[in-house]
C-alpha cells in the first residue's frame, strides 16, 4: 500500500529531504508553495529562470519542440527532482522548455537564494550536483529508449516514473498528453494501452490509469526504468 504524498509537505521531495535539518531550517523560510496547473509551462526555451522548482506531488516535463512544432520527450521531474538546474549551472538559460503534465504541488525559491546556497558549497551544492548527475544519466537513457525501444516499452517506463513520484496507483492522463509526450499518434496510445489492460497491468478508462500490477508493469518496461532508478538510487545515497 502506497503512503499518499502531503503536497504542502516540502520534504515530501526526496532532494529536500536529503537535506540536513540544519541546512533545511535556514532554507525554509525562502520556499513558497505554489500550486502547478496541468499545461503551465515554468520556463520557455531560452528564458532567464527566476525561481527554482521542486515538485512534490506535481510532474513537469522537459521537452524540446522542433521548428515546425514536434516535440520530443528529454526527461521529467517529480517529487524526485527540481526543475531549473540552469541557475545553479551557471547557464541561466537552456534551449527545452519545462510544462506540467500532472497538476500538483511545488514548492520554489528564488534564483538569487539558491545561487547562494549553492556558492556556500555545503548540503545543497552536494545534494544538486549529485541529482544533475542523474537527471544526465535520465535524458541519455530517455534517447537511447526513443530511439530503440517499442513504444508500449516506453509507455510502461514513463508510468513507472509516474508512479515512483506520484506514490499513488492511479494517474490521470489523456491519450492526447500522453500521445504529444512520447511522440505517437492516440491510435498507438490506444494499442498500447489496450495490450496492458488485456495483461491486467494497467486499467485505462476516460483518461484514468489504474496500475493493476506493479511487478508486471515492471516486466513489460525495458531497461531504461531499472539503470535511471538505480543510478538516481546511487548518487543521493553517496
Amino acid at each position: 500500500m502506497l503512503n499518499a504524498v502531503n503536497s504542502r509537505d516540502a520534504r515530501a521531495n526526496r532532494l529536500l529531504e536529503k537535506l540536513p535539518q540544519e541546512d533545511y531550517t535556514r532554507l525554509s523560510p525562502s520556499f513558497e508553495f505554489v500550486n502547478l496547473a496541468l499545461g503551465e509551462i515554468l520556463y520557455h526555451s531560452g528564458d532567464e529562470m527566476a525561481y527554482l522548482y521542486f515538485p512534490t506531488t506535481a510532474i513537469v516535463f522537459l521537452l524540446y519542440t522542433t521548428e515546425s512544432g514536434a516535440t520530443a520527450e528529454m526527461g521529467m521531474a517529480g517529487r524526485c527532482g527540481v526543475l531549473g538546474i540552469a541557475l545553479f549551472m551557471g547557464g541561466k538559460t537552456t534551449p527545452n522548455q519545462a510544462i506540467v503534465q500532472i497538476a500538483g504541488g511545488a514548492f520554489r525559491i528564488k534564483a538569487k537564494i539558491i545561487q547562494d546556497e549553492f556558492e556556500r558549497g555545503g548540503a545543497m551544492q552536494h545534494v544538486l550536483l549529485r541529482y544533475t548527475q542523474s537527471l544526465i544519466t535520465h535524458i541519455s537513457q530517455t534517447a537511447v529508449c526513443n530511439r530503440l525501444h517499442t513504444f508500449e516499452q516506453r509507455l510502461c517506463r514513463w508510468l513507472l516514473y509516474s508512479h515512483d513520484c506520484l506514490q499513488t496507483d492511479e494517474i490521470i492522463l489523456t491519450q492526447e498528453i500522453i500521445s504529444h509526450l512520447l511522440g505517437v499518434r492516440r491510435e498507438g496510445v490506444t494499442v498500447a494501452a489496450g495490450r496492458l489492460q488485456d495483461a491486467g497491468v494497467i486499467s485505462y478508462v476516460r483518461g484514468h490509469i489504474r496500475i493493476l500490477d506493479r511487478q508486471k508493469l515492471e516486466n513489460c518496461a525495458c531497461e531504461c526504468y531499472a539503470v535511471v532508478k538505480d543510478e538516481y538510487e546511487r548518487l543521493l545515497t553517496l
